[in-house]
């Protein structure tokens, strides 16, 4: 983990990750990141009020300059799980989804919601498990483009469709769905009561909720300034205008009206069965070919590749910052995991009231 000075410098010498396949014209890349970081930038307006009331645009800034990243390099599920040690990353990312399915009890011929869809990876698996239909809400047009590609190559057009949409405001009518779920999307909102309370008005009542937060945990201290630094790198590194603690999730579900029915820490709860922690392929190793790029060797031959193809202009300029920026959020992951500052599975289950 970089020290608080070397993290408080600017954004180009800290970013992160090339797309391959990047839906910006490559004379654009190196504007959307410099917009990008200044949203993170107090000399530049980039304060909470302005990340707030610009949510969208932050959002949308970062898939588009991430989203081609995070599939090669993590695969169509954008989000962490706990591991067996007999288990697959793969396995266990299907695994995380279900359990949502099962807890939420989806069968066959319901309607459900998918709060923050990605690129369909986990609507597609939990449609397959449970039988549902499942509608991916997204703002991103890019990974709604990659996730109907994949939902029309698995044949499951009649059970996935996706909806360009602001979670924040659903355009569709009251009491439309089943069930919802979010998976580790909703920290992207501006304001976690008012994401919560749109999903209850387009639940049936009775209907269940479920998903998996982004938070920082009670070990965090906000009088500490590593711990808020380490904060600030998660959010910059993933796109996020703010990060609750786990405590205030409850409170907001109760006030968006839902019945709380369970708020667990599973980073924490499955330590026993899962021993592989969730920030495990993360973490820096010079014997696994996926955690070699998060050594300070593999981090040098990264930048010095990156800025060579950005001098020979095969890569757009802007390619090698936004490679370290998902490399700072990446670091500020793995140590507030090891430290227990941060869970990024903080499971929920409520209800809408009958």
């Amino acid at each position: 983990m970089e020290s608080a000075e070397e993290s408080e410098s600017t954004c180009i010498e800290r970013m992160s990750v090339k797309p391959l396949f990047n839906p910006i014209n490559s004379t654009q890349v190196q504007q959307t990141v410099d917009e990008y970081c200044n949203f993170y930038e107090e000399g530049k307006g980039g304060d909470l009020e302005t990340r707030n009331r610009n949510y969208t645009t932050l959002v949308n800034h970062y898939y588009d300059l991430a989203t081609d990243f995070y599939e090669k390099g993590w695969g169509r599920s954008f989000h962490f799980a706990p591991r067996h040690s007999w288990e697959s990353f793969e396995a266990s990312l299907a695994r995380h989804e279900m359990y949502l399915s099962l807890r939420m009890g989806l069968k066959k011929g319901m309607r459900v919601v998918d709060v923050g869809c990605g690129v369909g990876g986990p609507l597609m698996t939990i449609s397959r498990f449970s039988g549902a239909s499942i509608t991916g809400i997204n703002n991103n047009e890019y990974q709604i483009g990659r996730g109907t590609e994949y939902v029309e190559k698995a044949g499951l057009q009649k059970q996935c469709r996706f909806l360009k949409a602001d979670f924040m405001h659903m355009p569709v009518p009251d009491e439309s769905f089943d069930a919802a779920y979010t998976i580790e999307a909703s920290c992207h909102a501006p304001n976690r009561v008012a994401i919560y309370a749109e999903i209850l008005r387009t639940l049936k009542p009775g209907a269940y909720f479920a998903g998996y937060e982004w938070t920082m945990t009670d070990r965090f201290n906000p009088e500490d300034a590593h711990h808020q630094q380490i904060k600030k790198d998660i959010m910059i590194g993933n796109g996020l205008p703010d990060l609750l603690c786990s405590s205030d999730i409850p409170v907001c579900l109760r006030q968006a009206g839902f019945e709380v029915i369970e708020v667990t820490d599973l980073a924490e709860s499955s330590i026993e069965t899962n021993p592989i922690r969730w920030y495990s392929p993360l973490e820096a190793s010079y014997t696994s070919l996926s955690g070699f790029q998060f050594t300070p060797v593999g981090k040098m031959m990264v930048k010095g590749m990156l800025k060579g193809l950005e001098f020979m202009k095969v890569l757009p300029s802007g390619t090698l910052q936004t490679s370290q920026t998902l490399h700072v959020g990446a670091s500020a992951l793995v140590e507030g995991g090891r430290k227990g500052l941060f869970t990024p599975m903080l499971f929920l289950l409520a209800r809408k009231p009958l």
